[in-house]
């Protein structure tokens, strides 16, 4: 069996897609975010807003990826920007925080986890481990695509 880079490079980012674009819908739309009686019903407002954008754009992003058509490479790039624009956008958010008083985490949702076999004291946030994974994803799948093209 051969390998094909550009599977490959469309599973990666597919994969990154889905989580940014589907997974919040789970994380998102319960009592912890979108039904959480202690945020300010804007808040709610703005946390649908936004995994209902998310979810539009990775649906725009998978057809790109996966739809037949011409310039399947222009579409794969397309596709991994809308990614980058979702997941940069996160990490401005985070690195900003103390610019607005925003935090990573609410003590009534999802808390930081000790990850397995790392030091007592160490803690990680649940989003920022995620979106790591996913950026890694996706960066790895256009990093293919260059590497082939």
């Amino acid at each position: 069996m051969a390998f094909d880079p550009g599977l490959f490079a469309r599973i990666l980012i597919t994969l990154a897609t889905l989580g940014y674009g589907l997974v919040t819908i789970k994380a998102d739309f319960n009592a912890t975010h979108a039904t959480n009686p202690l945020w300010t019903p804007h808040a709610r407002f703005h946390v649908v807003w936004q995994v209902l954008s998310y979810t539009g754009i990775a649906l725009i992003a998978l057809g790109l990826l996966w739809l037949p058509g011409p310039m399947a490479t222009e579409r794969l790039y397309l596709a991994a920007g809308m990614g980058v624009a979702v997941l940069a956008a996160f990490y401005v958010a985070f690195f900003a925080m103390g610019t607005y008083g925003g935090r990573a985490y609410d003590e009534n949702a999802y808390l930081p986890f000790h990850p397995r076999g790392m030091p007592a004291t160490w803690r990680w946030d649940v989003n920022v481990t995620v979106f790591t994974i996913l950026s890694a994803f996706l960066v790895l799948g256009v990093l293919i695509v260059v590497a082939s093209g």
